[in-house]
């Protein structure tokens, strides 16, 4: 009988991914352990994924416990969720930074936003992976939790389990590709690798041609069709690659698209296409939404509809090409050793990965593009120094982290750099590691 672990249990993917999990053929019975420090929205994620295991018709047994620890012990499967500090760094994360010139879309992996984001949750992930350690030896870790690169770097090296940070930019990326080429996806030829949202379409072919000219053309052409990805498809143009990320997040990955008012009024749009403060002005209330959605569901308030229809996050594929020995391909944040050859072999990489009963086997791919792997190079550097910071209670590597992130170096001195940092600090004094000087 399988069991798992899903940490951070309230979050949006506990209801997707279990269902996922539940519709794997042959796998039709064992456990799934639901782990939140939030009792409350641990209750709803319960109750919820008893639902879904009732509608699906499974023998899934469905534990919850706000101790992991209770849960943990003889998993096969750990997959982490967890959001530290809940809604209560996400303004100060945004609007300190913005103080300082530094306009944030998203902000939880890069820049400001995302090294607090590690600053609060790596020494947390770390314990969590400790207790796998002791408690699940044999475990498969799969994290989904943001800064992905610097999560899973740090996780790597301090358990030395196999972990793999899951992201869904690349076949969602993938498959829009496909609909702006109108291209059926089953028949588009595509290889992509580099870092987490810095992921590179380097082939891009249909039945051997090349398809760039024609995703060009077409932006030329009929500039109303990507309206929501303009800053994606002008670094097509100037760099000759597509990334996996969409325009608003990758917009704060690069120098060129946010660091003037005047040049996000071009480039960037509303919400996720690049708005100002989108993630800190509405992810507060696309958390209480879900909580009040999940609460209608449970009482039969809200129509549960089950389509029967797994998603395309690589959990349950992981889970069952592992589980039966049945070769998968997924896209995983892994270390690199020699998968990508001109970016750091001791870094975390995003490329594609073999599963099979023998866990996470990365496979190889060919020198990135040099302009690709130079943006890469750059991110590297910014996930060693925060790796370096967490693992070595080490606030000066941090510091430096901020001054190399390539958006926040494009608008503030290295002195505002550091004010920032102290201020951003002293506002969430109570999350951040106690033993870092």
């Amino acid at each position: 009988m399988v069991r798992i672990a899903m940490l951070g249990a309230g979050s949006f993917f506990t209801p997707h991914l279990s269902k996922d999990i539940m519709l794997v053929k042959g796998l039709e019975a064992g456990t799934i352990g639901l782990v939140d420090v939030d009792a409350e929205r641990l209750e709803l994620s319960q109750k919820l994924t008893e639902k879904i295991a009732a509608a699906i018709g499974t023998g899934w047994k469905i534990e919850a416990s706000t101790d992991r620890r209770k849960i943990l012990p003889g998993c096969d499967y750990v997959i982490n969720t967890i959001e530290v500090s809940g809604v209560k760094s996400v303004r100060f994360d945004n609007d300190i930074p913005l103080k300082y010139g530094v306009s944030q879309c998203i902000g939880d992996t890069i820049g400001p936003g995302g090294i607090f984001k590690a600053l609060r949750t790596v020494p947390p992930w770390l314990e969590i992976l400790d207790d796998v350690k002791r408690l699940a030896p044999r475990a498969l870790v799969l994290n989904y939790t943001n800064p992905m690169s610097i999560m899973t770097l740090c996780g790597i090296r301090r358990s030395g389990l196999p972990l793999v940070g899951l992201c869904h930019s690349v076949q969602g990326s993938s498959k829009g590709l496909a609909k702006y080429l109108d291209i059926p996806y089953e028949e588009l030829e595509w290889e992509c690798g580099g870092i987490n949202h810095n992921a590179w379409f380097v082939k891009l072919e249909h039945k051997g041609r090349n398809l760039y000219p024609a995703l060009l053309e077409a932006y030329e052409k009929h500039p109303e069709k990507f309206e929501e990805d303009i800053v994606r498809m002008e670094f097509t143009k100037q760099f000759g690659y597509y990334v996996t990320e969409s325009s608003g997040h990758f917009s704060e990955y690069v120098p060129w698209f946010r660091k003037r008012k005047d040049i996000r009024e071009k480039y960037c749009r509303f919400g996720y296409a690049g708005g100002e403060s989108f993630y800190a002005n509405e992810w507060p209330k696309w958390r209480q939404k879900a909580d009040e959605d999940r609460r209608k569901i449970i009482s039969g308030e809200q129509p549960f509809e089950m389509d029967g229809v797994r998603s395309h996050e690589f959990a349950s594929q992981i889970i069952e090409a592992h589980h039966f020995d049945k070769p998968t391909l997924i896209w995983g944040n892994v270390l690199n050793e020699g998968s990508i050859p001109n970016l750091p072999q001791d870094g975390c990489i995003e490329v594609a990965c073999v599963i099979n009963r023998n866990g996470i086997i990365p496979t190889r791919m060919k020198a990135l593009p040099e302009q690709c792997a130079a943006l890469n190079r750059a991110h590297m550097a910014v996930h060693e120094l925060m790796a370096q910071s967490l693992l070595e209670n080490n606030k000066e590597a941090a510091i430096r982290a901020l001054m190399l992130d390539p958006l926040t170096s494009a608008v503030c001195s290295m002195e505002e750099c550091r004010r920032m940092f102290n201020e951003l600090w002293e506002a969430e004094r109570e999350f951040m590691p106690v033993d870092m000087k």
